[in-house]
């Protein structure tokens, strides 16, 4: 089952997370600018995807609230926070209803803000009732995970066996995403995505060259785990991350294919480019020098996105306890190295963006 950590968690250890918003925002208010917002017959649609407990999007969606209202005070706004039924709603309404601000977004007149338990792999609004569909840093995780991986965690460690069954399955879940928001976007509504990728250098999360690759760190320590006789075999194969990392062509083949059916849709591919962000943290501990400093505020932000992977791939018949404690030690050996060899960590954010507009 994936899941970010709850509590409020996930938006309070993952500033890299926000600052991929604070870019796409501007692509956002890039695409406001282009619609008739004054023109607009019905009230404004607006859906964050894959929003986990909000709490990143929240400037976000006050910048597009102030900007509908510039060209229409009047105008209705509606805004739709989704993501899969075990997320923790509970803290994002309470994001939206206690955020530190003279009004929170939850209480902004004629703003009306909404969950949906539902996975952004099925239509989730009726159809051409979207106005503005924005997701950031949530499409690469799958609809199912098409294989275990032998000796790693994530696919880009995996053979090229294991990698071309992700890969279908990638092709597959990118359509099925594309299909349904063309279906629920309106004419001249937009789509803006910021997705993890594999840029054209080969960089992706974790990996873009400058420290220790991010993913065979962690097969490296869940492997010890293994060698150590703490979990099994099974639980090892278990910890595969139900992830994949698309490249610029995989993101963009569906629109220039004259005969798919994304494009018969009337949807358009208006801008692609990718960026890397700097790891904050990392940058934190050059200006500190706080080496214990940095792994305390390191480990959490990989800790809050990671957790349910390793967590489920351990055995059941093991007690809530149990399970918990082997999940702490093998974090707890992450952070040690962090603390040791501080220079060597960091995790650098490869995305993707994209501007999509229904015709």
């Amino acid at each position: 089952m994936i899941a970010m950590r709850g509590n409020g968690y996930y938006s309070k250890n993952t500033v890299g997370a926000k600052l991929i918003i604070d870019i796409a925002g501007d692509f956002v208010m890039n695409a406001l600018s282009t619609m008739n917002l004054s023109g607009w017959d019905t009230s404004f649609s607006i859906a964050d995807f894959g929003a986990a407990d909000g709490g990143t999007s929240l400037d976000l969606m006050r910048r597009i609230v102030k900007t509908i209202r510039a060209a229409d005070m009047k105008k209705a706004i509606t805004i739709t926070y989704t993501d899969l039924p075990q997320n923790d709603f509970s803290a994002l309404f309470h994001h939206l209803h206690h955020e530190d601000h003279i009004i929170p977004l939850g209480r902004e007149p004629n703003v009306y803000t909404f969950a949906s338990g539902t996975t952004f792999y099925r239509q989730i609004f009726p159809d051409n009732t979207l106005s503005l569909g924005f997701s950031a840093t949530a499409m690469h995780w799958l609809s199912e995970r098409p294989s275990l991986i032998a000796d790693h965690v994530h696919v880009t460690g995996a053979n090229q066996h294991e990698r071309e069954l992700f890969r279908r399955q990638a092709n597959i879940d990118w359509e099925t995403i594309l299909l349904a928001r063309a279906r629920e976007l309106v004419s001249g509504g937009i789509l803006i995505l910021a997705n993890f990728c594999i840029d054209d250098q080969g960089r992706y999360l974790g990996a873009s060259g400058d420290s220790i690759n991010m993913f065979d760190w962690f097969t490296k320590h869940w492997r010890k785990l293994m060698n150590d006789g703490i979990i099994n075999e099974s639980e090892y194969h278990r910890g595969t991350f139900q992830q994949y990392y698309r490249t610029i062509n995989e993101f963009t083949a569906l629109f220039h294919d004259e005969n798919s059916l994304v494009r018969r849709t009337g949807l358009v591919l208006k801008q692609v480019s990718t960026h890397v962000t700097k790891c904050p943290y990392a940058a934190q501990f050059r200006e500190h020098g706080d080496a214990t400093a940095f792994a305390k505020a390191y480990i959490p932000t990989l800790r809050s996105w990671s957790e349910s992977t390793f967590l489920n791939a351990l055995d059941l018949k093991r007690t809530s306890a149990e399970r918990q404690t082997i999940i702490d030690r093998f974090y707890q050996a992450m952070e040690n190295d962090v603390t040791i060899a501080p220079k060597d960590y960091s995790m650098d954010y490869v995305h993707c963006f994209l501007t999509i507009v229904k015709q």
